[in-house]
């Protein structure tokens, strides 16, 4: 198995394509090029589906506050925005989009994180891809290593593939999702003791094709973006086992189909809000997933997405979305 994984599902993705400076937002992007790299879009004239622009940041580049393809994005109780990007870099920016501090993973030779989350301390939690483990930061940067989890290639209880994501119950057990050869999810004690795990490599209930991002509900459910499969599985492992409870999802560019999911949020008021890394948007749906309404499309204009990996809701109800290829991160109400 190939150490790197791919951005792009299906293969390596490449674009030759000059990212253009499109109209207004262009402009305003060259007047602020020796100040700060935020700029507002008012939402007069952001519309696109059912969301509106409030806020776009971002440009491109490896110095400080500049991001280079941000592949992950987690959001703390003071809104504080964590985004890793090809660079290996993790930086911290506050809701506005201004830098606060940053730090580099320990390696990045074999390929970068792709999963970060927020645990139950207030800690951060990074899938370290391609080095088979999960790391765990301070808030301030400090690497916990008593806290690591993994570390070693293989399909032994404790052993990962490639890590996607990671998370805590409410219990602190951790949940660590991985793709590639194993395509499984295993579960841990607070103190990094294996209790079980399930999935698979295919397309049958309860197992997965790169399960790319894992969400958890007040019931200590978990919500997993099939990406690959394109579809939505949840699950109850609060027992001795995994048990699906739902299973959703159709592959295809129409509304309220899926292709490459691989962030997801619950709301906490009954909907699930899923980025699509294949079809340029974030869709709203319920917890049946019925669609709500839906927003973006492929592009690089305000309101427009190009390849998303993420997405993050602040305390103030509003949705950041890693724009990944435009290198920048938009927020949305929806």
């Amino acid at each position: 198995m190939s150490t790197e994984a791919s951005d792009s599902p299906t293969g390596p993705y490449e674009t030759s394509q000059t990212q253009r400076l499109p109209g207004i937002l262009g402009i305003v992007i060259l007047l602020m090029a020796i100040s700060p790299l935020v700029l507002l879009a008012r939402s007069s004239a952001s519309r696109n589906g059912n969301g509106t622009v409030e806020l776009i940041w971002g440009r491109r580049g490896i110095s400080e506050g500049r991001l280079q393809k941000p592949r992950a994005m987690a959001i703390d109780d003071n809104d504080h925005i964590y985004i890793v990007d090809m660079t290996a870099r993790i930086q911290v920016f506050d809701r506005e989009g201004n830098y606060l501090r940053g730090w580099q993973t320990p390696a990045s030779q074999n390929g970068r994180p792709t999963g970060l989350t927020i645990d139950n301390d207030g800690n951060l939690l990074v899938a370290d891809t391609h080095y088979y483990r999960m790391l765990v930061y301070t808030p301030e940067g400090e690497l916990l290593n008593d806290r690591i989890l993994g570390g070693e290639l293989g399909n032994e209880p404790g052993k990962f593939g490639l890590v996607t994501d990671a998370i805590q119950d409410s219990k602190g057990n951790y949940y660590v999702a991985e793709y590639g050869e194993y395509d499984r999810i295993q579960k841990f004690t607070r103190d990094g003791e294996f209790l079980f795990q399930w999935g698979g490599h295919g397309d049958a209930p309860g197992d997965f094709v790169r399960p790319q991002n894992i969400a958890i509900d007040e019931n200590d459910h978990l919500w997993v973006a099939d990406a690959c499969n394109h579809r939505i599985q949840v699950f109850d492992a609060t027992g001795d086992e995994a048990v699906l409870l739902k299973m959703w999802g159709t592959e295809g560019n129409e509304p309220g189909q899926l292709k490459y999911p691989y962030d997801l949020v619950l709301d906490g008021t009954g909907h699930l809000y899923v980025c699509e890394f294949g079809n340029h948007r974030v869709q709203k749906f319920t917890l049946d997933g019925e669609l709500v309404s839906l927003w973006g499309n492929t592009g690089r204009e305000v309101g427009e997405l190009h390849n998303p990996w993420a997405l993050v809701q602040d305390s103030k109800g509003r949705f950041h979305v890693l724009d990944t290829y435009n290198h920048r991160v938009q927020r949305v109400r929806m």
